[in-house]
C-alpha cells in the first residue's frame, strides 16, 4: 500500500466514524456518504494504476532477464525472439513504431 492509499484509508476511517455519529444523532450525513464514495473510487483508481505500473515493471524485468540469457550476437532475423519481445509494429509512410511487450515504444525513421 503506498502513501496515498494509506492517507485515503485514514480519511475513510474518520468519515465512517463521523457518519455513525451523525446517524446516531439523526443529523444529515449525505455529504459524508458522498465523500466516502468519492474516496473509495479514488482509492480503487490508485490501486489499479499501481498494479498496471507493477505489471509494466515486471514485463521489463522479464525482457531484461531474457536478453541477458542470450548468448552471441544476433546476425539474422529470429522469429522466436521477435515473438517473445515485440507486441506490435505499426508501419507509416516514413517510419515504423515498434511496441515491445514491456510497453516501451521505439520509432524508426525510414
Amino acid at each position: 500500500m503506498d502513501e496515498s492509499t494509506a492517507d485515503i484509508d485514514k480519511r475513510l476511517e474518520e468519515l465512517q466514524t463521523e457518519l455513525i455519529q451523525k446517524a446516531n444523532s439523526k443529523e444529515s450525513y449525505d455529504n459524508i456518504v458522498n465523500e466516502i464514495y468519492r474516496l473509495r473510487d479514488l482509492r480503487q483508481e490508485i490501486l489499479t494504476r499501481n498494479a498496471l505500473r507493477q505489471d509494466k515493471r515486471d514485463r521489463i524485468a522479464e525482457m531484461t532477464d531474457f536478453l541477458n540469457t542470450q548468448t552471441g550476437d544476433i546476425t539474422e532475423f529470429d522469429d522466436k525472439l521477435v515473438r517473445k519481445l515485440v507486441e506490435k509494429t505499426i508501419v507509416y509512410y516514413d517510419r515504423l513504431v515498434v511496441e515491445f511487450k514491456s510497453g516501451l515504444e521505439i520509432e524508426v525513421n525510414l
